[in-house]
């Protein structure tokens, strides 16, 4: 057999631009609907790149909405049985946000972000203040309700009277609750003057080993209020989702477009809310847009979350209503039937291209809602335009979501339910024990939880359901296997999130949109023989453990 000649291997570098295209396709190339259709995240993979760095160089800083910008892409749906009070805390310190559901009381709501905006703070300027005439039982009931008993006694009772004292925990224990606190206060304390920098303040109360730093002005008056146990979260959870200029968790809630919604809002920012998130399966009405007209004009500085939308049309209608951010998808959750019982909706990888690639020219980023069920789907969703993804049932089932788990033929699991349920339209949500929780007004002594009110069901809202006589579903319920905590489960998609950006070549989220539109990152579609290659088979049996 002659010998073949064969080019140089130095040179191959250097053959690739003998080629008239590259390898794959280009983003506009996949998405091209006339040739095969809408597309879902399972329809294509993309190429790998050239790795040159490690994948603990990655960094997965994102904006949700025009100013908010979190470290890690991901958010937990507004739905009654994934996020509520303790979700919404444990992914603000992983570095995400949980938007706490509307299917309850306003109270109930307002509760769980206050919670939240109480979990960890810097400078605390709105502190729990009592006086020397409270008793021992009203650090008693502060504690009970609000889970901290390091408070500081002035002579008003409130903040801005002069600093007398400081009580805490060990200074009420084995004491009569009737005993006034001028009785069990302590009173040499470690103090700093206002206007000290949060680094400087952090060092005294580090050096000082006390759990608590008041802060006073030069007549001794108290201003805020520094707590060790921030401290400690701050150096446990360093991507933590937080305010720059308070340092305080960002908290999100949703609420509906009805008049009563108003009233709702209202008591949530009292509360402390940064984001609001307009609950509605078709974001396009009148009913939203006239909703975030008035958020604009009332609470100018709250973040808008508007949606859902999956067309540019109506990304348009929102954005110039004056919408911050869009939740993008219609029918695409794992619960969610409105695709096969309305007819109306989108594939979700279709949808999130069309409304990103419309909505980031405006500066209004995307969050891709439904249809994430891994760690390769939210790849796929941030390469396609979106700024971050919001996810239901890959987080329901963890023991941070609400609800208890029990056994479904010999697995532990927990309930699961879409908004659009007939369960969900049927039954509002009591108030927890937990959330039974009432503001401390500066000056007043703590007041009892009170009773929980009536509330117009939040699902049917969504559904624009309530005046029907017959409520038509558009969704199930079920139940999702255990997946153990938040905080092992969010870091583990994190990690893969760096892994799968190193396999890509790109070492951040802007550098992937700016790959994709540059055309530097390619695309192939996947065939269903391609799908069923791409995963497990070929085996007996298996186990499948994602992570340890």
């Amino acid at each position: 057999m002659p010998n073949k000649s064969y080019l140089d291997p130095s040179t191959a570098l250097e053959h690739l631009k003998t080629y008239d295209h590259s390898d794959g396709l280009s983003i506009s190339e996949l998405m091209n609907s006339r040739i095969h259709g809408g597309l879902t995240y399972n329809d294509f993979l993309m190429l790998p790149g050239k790795i040159d760095f490690a994948a603990g160089e990655v960094t997965t800083e994102s904006k949700i909405t025009r100013n908010v910008v979190l470290k890690t892409p991901f958010m937990s749906s507004p739905m009654d049985t994934v996020t509520e009070g303790e979700m919404a805390i444990s992914m603000a310190l992983l570095g995400g946000i949980g938007v706490i559901h509307h299917n309850q009381t306003p109270e109930a709501q307002a509760a769980m972000v206050r919670a939240v905006k109480r979990h960890e703070n810097g400078f605390i300027t709105d502190p729990v203040v009592l006086s020397p005439k409270h008793l021992v039982e009203d650090v008693l009931d502060v504690k009970e309700r609000l889970g901290f008993s390091g408070i500081p006694i002035t002579d008003t009772g409130s903040l801005g009277g002069k600093l007398l004292g400081i009580v805490t925990n060990r200074d009420v224990q084995f004491r009569p609750e009737t005993l006034p606190l001028s009785e069990v206060m302590t009173t040499q304390l470690v103090t700093a003057p206002e206007g000290i920098t949060l680094v400087e303040a952090n060092h005294i109360l580090r050096d000082s080993k006390k759990g608590k730093l008041p802060i006073v002005d030069k007549e001794g008056r108290l201003t805020s209020l520094l707590a060790r146990s921030d401290l400690l979260k701050n150096q446990t959870y360093p991507l933590a989702s937080k305010r720059p200029e308070s340092k305080q968790l960002y908290a999100a809630a949703a609420v509906g477009t009805r008049p009563a919604d108003r009233d709702r809002l209202k008591l949530l920012v009292e509360a402390g809310l940064d984001i609001v998130v307009i609950d509605s399966s078709q974001g396009n009405s009148i009913f939203q847009i006239d909703m975030i007209k008035w958020i604009k004009s009332t609470f100018p500085k709250l973040e808008v979350i508007a949606g859902n939308v999956v067309t540019r049309e109506q990304a348009a209608s929102l954005i110039v209503a004056g919408a911050d951010g869009l939740r993008v998808g219609m029918g695409s959750g794992s619960i969610c039937i409105t695709q096969e019982v309305m007819a109306v909706g989108r594939p979700q990888a279709t949808s999130v291209h069309a409304v990103a690639e419309f909505s980031n020219q405006f500066g209004v980023p995307v969050i891709a809602d439904g249809g994430i069920g891994n760690v390769g789907h939210i790849v796929k969703a941030l390469s396609l335009g979106a700024g971050a993804v919001m996810m239901g049932g890959l987080l329901a089932g963890t023991t941070e979501a609400p609800g208890e788990y029990f056994y479904h033929e010999g697995k532990r699991v927990k309930a699961y339910r879409g908004m659009g349920s007939l369960e969900a339209m049927e039954q509002g949500k009591p108030i927890p024990p937990s959330a039974k929780v009432s503001g401390v007004g500066a000056g007043s002594k703590p007041s009892k939880p009170a009773k929980s009110t009536s509330h117009e069901n939040a699902a049917t809202s969504r559904y624009f359901s309530e005046s029907s006589a017959v409520k038509v579903a558009q969704g199930v319920s079920g139940d999702v296997q255990d997946k153990g905590s938040i905080k092992a489960f969010l870091p583990y998609l994190h990690t893969g999130l760096q892994h799968s950006f190193q396999d890509i070549g790109v070492r951040n989220v802007q550098e992937l949109h700016d790959g994709v539109r540059a055309g530097n990152v390619r695309f192939e579609l996947r065939t269903a023989s391609a799908q069923v290659e791409g995963g497990v088979h070929g085996l007996h049996s298996y186990t499948k453990r994602l992570f340890a």
